[in-house]
């Protein structure tokens, strides 16, 4: 009974640790994701990238329904990449679709996220 106790003593984090120190791209995440899988990270990072940097050139011209259902596929999609600045600025976007100051953070987040992914795919 002693090591339930211990279970239910242990303190819960609101934000998980950042194993990548605050790079665009969590890694660690990604690797956890991938089973750790080179081939698929890649091929999942340059869909990722496609995708971001398609919704930026598209979200600024969408009435604020499609934008924020945009937003939500964008975030989910980073989310599981390890994007989590863009994921953050989407759902913002999402709950705010007319947000202008979001669109703006969204549109830096993609532009620091895929000049990072460039950056490995060399």
């Amino acid at each position: 009974m002693a090591a339930l106790g211990i279970a239910f003593e242990v303190q819960e984090i609101a934000h998980p640790p950042r194993p990548s120190g605050g790079r665009p791209i969590d890694l660690v995440h990604l690797a956890r994701q991938t089973g750790g899988d080179k081939a698929l990270e890649t091929e999942v990072l340059a869909l990722f990238a496609r995708q971001a940097r398609q919704a930026v050139t598209q979200i600024g011209d969408m009435k604020e329904a499609a934008r924020s259902e945009l937003a939500h596929k964008i975030a989910g999609a980073a989310k599981g990449v390890g994007a989590f600045e863009v994921a953050r600025c989407s759902a913002t976007i999402e709950a705010e679709p007319g947000n202008s100051a979001a669109i703006a953070a969204f549109t830096k987040a993609v532009v620091e996220a895929d000049s990072f992914i460039v950056g490995l795919m060399r």
